[in-house]
């Protein structure tokens, strides 16, 4: 790759309800183009900005975001970048999440249950106000608008071809995303990485156990060289990753086989 095109995870370190966390977006660069993959917690723009610029980008050249799914962390700076005042921007998400970005439904893993859950989870020394405007942003989370409903499948023709893999699982309407390009997956929360080395998805996280794992396989029919997940960044063995997906692909089914005795 040279200066006028590339691909580079952008690593957002911020304390999250007590403890540091740091997602890492995506942005997919050439000499016409520039996408972003999620966009990080609400109010981490400036933190966007700041790594895009380290990676020799300015934030302004994106013309088109991608949305892996609808939850928080992947959706909360959208409407900020939306409205920082550069040209228009198209928003593409599958059509299964789009009712949730854009405000129509309540985020699925934001029910009233969940919200006061994570109030309580708090640190006691988070002042009470802090604690108040935290219930405040989770029962009004942020939301934009979606240009672009995708179906799964697509090719879209920008930064050298990005391939939209359903990957449904973690939400109904998760994607992943092969660069074509630079042989790169851009798994979203599809799996995690720690230490460099790939995690298959918590259940305790998915909307459908069975099914996360299952779409798995989805993922080794590309010709994959790098591996980059939303918690945990870049994958340091993505052979190995493969072939833990087909594994975990196969026990998903296995799952899916056993009769519901309830």
């Amino acid at each position: 790759m040279n200066n006028r095109s590339g691909i580079k995870a952008l690593p957002l370190s911020a304390p999250i309800m007590g403890k540091a966390e740091t997602v890492y977006p995506v942005i997919v660069w050439d000499e016409h183009d520039a996408v972003l993959i999620d966009t990080g917690y609400p109010g981490q723009l400036s933190l966007l900005k700041e790594a895009a610029a380290q990676a020799g980008l300015a934030l302004s050249r994106i013309k088109h975001v991608l949305i892996t799914h609808q939850d928080l962390d992947h959706i909360g700076g959208l409407p900020d970048l939306l409205a920082s005042g550069h040209e228009k921007l198209t928003v593409y998400a599958h059509k299964l999440e789009a009712p949730y970005i854009q405000g129509e439904k309540r985020l699925l893993k934001l029910s009233p249950e969940a919200v006061e859950h994570a109030v309580r989870s708090l640190p006691e020394s988070v002042p009470a106000e802090w604690r108040e405007a935290f219930r405040r942003t989770l029962n009004n989370p942020p939301k934009a608008p979606v240009d672009v409903q995708l179906q799964g499948g697509e090719r879209l023709p920008l930064c050298g071809g990005l391939i939209i893999i359903p990957t449904p699982g973690h939400t109904p309407g998760h994607i992943s995303i092969f660069h074509e390009a630079t042989g790169t997956l851009i798994a979203g929360d599809a799996a995690s990485v720690q230490n460099g080395l790939l995690q298959l998805p918590e259940p305790g996280l998915c909307s459908d156990p069975a099914k996360a794992l299952q779409s798995l396989l989805h993922l080794t029919h590309y010709p994959i060289h790098s591996i980059i997940c939303y918690h945990g960044g870049p994958c340091t063995d993505p052979a190995g990753g493969i072939q833990l997906f087909e594994q975990a692909a196969s026990a998903g089914e296995l799952i899916r086989q056993i009769p519901d005795q309830r």
